[in-house]
This record gives structure tokens, sequence and C-alpha cells, in this order.
């Protein structure tokens, strides 16, 4: 089939690398490349450099609401255009142009958690499975009908990192079966229902410091939820300086105490409950388990921030 890949993040690379492997004429759309690093100087994004790596064409339009970047989408005659994490809006005469449609991959069980995050707020709400599924898109947000989907299993202590690769690997193969299914002309969808739907907002920075006045349960699922990027932070005092700490690993422990009371061995007091920091990083260093960080740190305050 003649394929419009649009994506532009890690996420969306094994997306791609399916369906190129799988013989079909591809051209990429994805983000154009911003200044990054000390330097700043411009970076591709993985799917770009992938692209690059497999002789894709590659295109960076700014946005496809104009009308001459909507010609010259509808030029490439495809047959199905993919969405994989895009960052782009698809305006109507986009989601029009493939024969077959646009098909998204996306990472919740739909209607629940429509939107920008679904990954991290799965984790912050303290959801015990979610899944990935290839929707059909139309002009509403994360409203089309379902092809294809699998379930995950949020396991208690796991990390957004670590269900963002688990949803990438199964994605890509969801996307496979898909395509073998389109070719087909077997793929069939299902509406979604409103009942349930949930959006699924952007991570602000805003909402990344740890509130110790909230349970246990509720902390912890905000740093695994938030971990590895943008990362929960938390500050304590050393030295007369506020120093920033972002935890990274944690899990329920025993024990109580006044909100931000350190318990002992990074077990810190919660609203109800306690939370074992498992790993940690300091402003300026890498991640550490949490034993490290003590003995780096010296004698802790009794109460963190």
């Amino acid at each position: 089939m003649r394929v419009v890949f649009m994506g532009t993040p890690e996420f969306s690379v094994p997306t791609l690398t399916e369906i190129v492997s799988s013989g079909h004429e591809v051209v990429v759309y994805t983000r154009a490349p911003k200044p990054a690093g000390r330097g700043q100087k411009e970076r591709k994004p993985p799917v770009h450099l992938a692209a690059e790596s497999f002789g894709i064409p590659v295109l960076t339009p700014r946005s496809l609401k104009g009308e001459a970047e909507q010609i010259a989408f509808a030029s490439h005659d495809a047959d199905v255009a993919v969405v994989v994490a895009y960052g782009l809006l698809l305006p109507k005469p986009i989601l029009d142009a493939p024969r077959l449609g646009c098909l998204n991959l996306h990472g919740s069980l739909l209607p629940r958690w429509r939107g920008a995050a679904p990954i991290q707020r799965a984790i912050m709400a303290g959801d015990t499975q979610t899944g990935v599924q290839v929707m059909q898109m139309e002009e509403g947000l994360d409203t089309g009908p379902i092809g294809l989907g699998e379930v995950i299993t949020i396991t208690p202590d796991m990390t957004a990192g670590e269900l963002h690769d688990a949803m990438m690997w199964m994605g890509a193969d969801l996307m496979g079966r898909a395509f073998a299914a389109l070719e087909r002309d077997s793929l069939q969808f299902t509406p979604q229902s409103e009942d349930g739907a949930i959006y699924a907002r952007k991570i602000e920075k805003t909402e990344s410091r740890i509130d110790w006045s909230k349970s246990a349960a509720e902390v912890h699922n905000h740093i695994r939820g938030l971990s590895p990027f943008p990362g929960a932070w938390f500050e304590i005092e050393l030295g007369g300086n506020l120093l920033r700490v972002k935890a990274l690993r944690s899990t329920q422990a025993e024990g109580s105490g006044a909100p931000g009371t350190l318990l002992g061995d990074l077990t810190i007091a919660c609203g109800t409950g306690a939370v074992r920091l498992t790993q940690v990083q300091r402003e300026g260093k890498g991640a550490m388990d949490g034993a490290t960080f003590l003995r780096g740190a010296g004698n802790l305050p009794p109460v963190i921030r």
C-alpha cells in the first residue's frame, strides 16, 4: 500500500519500522527539528532519523491547515495514513485524503484517557490496566471507532517509562496486524461509547512537585506516573541551601507521621501511610538508589518539603 506515516518521538519508531519492513511504499511526516542541548543546535526527532536511515522521504510542515499543504498531502495519493504521536492536529481535508482514511495508534483503552498524556494519567490515577488501540481518526479528539486493541496490566510499581516501552512494541505489532487485516478488507471498526470518557490533559510542570499531605498511594502513583520525565520532585535543606531532588522510583511502605517526616532509609510519611524512595536524582547528578543518595547527602533534616 501507499502509506503516509505521521509521527515524531521514539514511541513512533517501531511502528514505522514495522510498516517499512512489510514492504509498503512510505512517505514520512514529522515535526520540524528543534534547538536542543547546550549548543542549541537543531536536533531531528527520532522518526526523522529513522526515516532517513530507511531512505524514506521526510516532510516537516509547521502546520497542515493551509491549502498548499493540504494539496501536497493529497498528491501522495495514499491508501492510508498512520498517525503515532505526531503532535499536529489533522484538519478534515487531511483526514479525508487517504483512500482508507487515517489510522491512529493510541495508548489507552478508549474512551478512557483521550488526549495528550494517556500513559502518565493512567498510572497517576492508579489504574491497574490500560492498553493500545488502533483507531479510525475523525475530527473529534480520539473519538473515532476502534479496529484492534490489546490490554496491558499496570503492575504496582511500574513507571510511565516502563509502560511507554511496553506499549511502544505492542503497538507496532498491533498496527502490523491491522495492516494485514486492512489488505484483506477484514478490518472491522466498532464505535466508541461515550460512557467513561476521560480527558488525559498534558502534564504541566506545576504539578510535578510532590504533595506529601496526600495518601501514600497517591504519592506513589504520582512519582511513578511522572518517571522518568518530567520527574516528581521534592526539596531538602542541606548546608543552609534548598536542594531539589527528583523521585524516580518508589514503593508503598510501613510507617506514619506528619506529612514529609523522614522515617528512615528514605521512607517518608504521607497524609496516610508512607512511601520509600528507591531511586532518586539530585540536581546535576545521575539517577541513584536510595542508599547511595543517603551516603552522599550526610545528615538529612527530619522533614523534607
